[in-house]
């Protein structure tokens, strides 16, 4: 499904930022028997649902014309949100210096699977937080940014 969400940021990039929005990530996946494509979009001062619908009118017609997706799915436009998820490198490199929550499978050696902190670093292998702990990425689910209310 990865390659799907790969094919479809390529698709999509251009046409969202053309008409004023960035694209922050595709997600492609599986809920009981519905597939669902969802594309997050963000801008400087927010989403509001106006923004979703521009958005959708404007690349629902260039992913039916490219058909990478042979089932039926549903297609979602919205924002990452405040306590947005964080997937990707770029993702990671906006948030050096913010909190953030770490969940993992199952729970490490010292016996914890939830971790929050100020992101200090990260690569190919680890995730770095402040007082240099270490989480190694093959054993995160999960890594969201913190909203302190």
């Amino acid at each position: 499904m990865a390659n799907i969400e790969e094919k479809v940021e390529k698709l999509v990039k251009e046409p969202i930022e053309k008409i004023g929005y960035q694209l922050y990530d595709v997600e492609y996946s599986k809920e009981g028997k519905d597939y669902f494509l969802r594309i997050f979009i963000d801008k400087e001062d927010g989403i509001d649902l106006n923004d979703c619908e521009k958005v959708n009118n404007e690349i629902s017609d260039i992913l039916d014309e490219a058909n990478y997706i042979k089932e039926q799915y549903f297609l979602e436009v919205s924002s990452p949100g405040i306590e947005r998820i964080l997937r990707k490198d770029r993702h990671l490199e906006q948030n050096i210096g913010e909190e953030i929550n770490i969940k993992l499978f199952k729970k490490d050696e010292n016996g914890i699977k939830e971790y929050q902190g100020i992101l200090k670093n990260f690569n190919q292998d680890f995730i770095t937080l402040e007082n240099d702990i270490k989480i190694e990425r093959k054993n995160i689910s999960q890594i969201k940014k913190v909203y302190n209310w």
